[in-house]
């Protein structure tokens, strides 16, 4: 039975939410599941916050490699906690809410979190020109076009793209590098990603009737 119930609990909660997209009469249906579900999804953070002190104390605790980050991420990840539960240093209070402009939970963010993560997005913009000049490579014709769309869409994003075809009349403007690059952008590009994203929908699609059928077990554990 320790199987068959959160089987059945899905299929159930999964064919109420079907029913309740396409009924017109069962909105509220959805909307208290969609609550509930928000409720679950509170417990999670209680569990992955635990999950990540716990991974880190065995880390301090056994000295593995790089057991000094750990210490560093456990303190900010109290510091954090402890400010945003008690608002400490919030103008409104208790009342107010934690990332109330000039508390000490938002100057921390905007100061502390917001450059780091700028750095590290500054940092993976060289690890994307590296893989891109490893993937940019014309070894065969498709390998060619995206070295030549990619080509084409970097010119049309900097004024020397501009003055390369400043040159060409208005009649034939679509052949100037910037309005080019908008062609790429808007048309095949767009194209693409309508077509990943109808695959991505398909697939989301099937997933969810095989779970509801009861087809997929996965979630029940490895031994299902």
């Amino acid at each position: 039975m320790k199987r068959q119930i959160p089987m059945m609990i899905l299929s159930t909660i999964g064919t109420i939410f079907v029913l309740a997209y396409f009924s017109p009469g069962l909105e509220e249906l959805e909307k208290g599941g969609s609550i509930f579900f928000d409720v679950v999804a509170c417990f999670a953070f209680f569990l992955g916050g635990s999950n990540l002190v716990r991974v880190h104390i065995q880390k301090i605790a056994r000295h593995n490699p790089g057991w000094g980050y750990s210490i560093v991420t456990l303190f900010g990840f109290g510091l954090m906690l402890f400010i945003g539960l008690f608002k400490l240093g919030n103008p409104l209070g208790i009342a107010g809410a934690p990332t109330e402009p000039g508390s000490w939970f938002q100057i921390i963010f905007q100061y502390c979190v917001a450059p780091l993560s700028a750095t590290m997005y500054s940092l993976l913009a060289f690890f994307v020109a590296s893989a891109s000049y490893r993937a940019f490579r014309a070894k065969n014709t498709e390998a060619t076009i995206l070295l030549v769309a990619a080509f084409i869409i970097l010119l049309g994003r900097t004024q020397l793209g501009l003055v390369m075809t400043s040159w060409v009349p208005d009649w034939l403007s679509i052949a100037q590098i910037p309005n080019l690059a908008v062609f790429i952008m808007t048309s095949p590009n767009l194209a693409g990603q309508r077509a990943i994203m109808i695959g991505i929908a398909l697939g989301v699609v099937s997933m969810s009737l095989r779970l509801i059928l009861g087809i997929e077990r996965s979630y029940l554990g490895s031994d299902s």
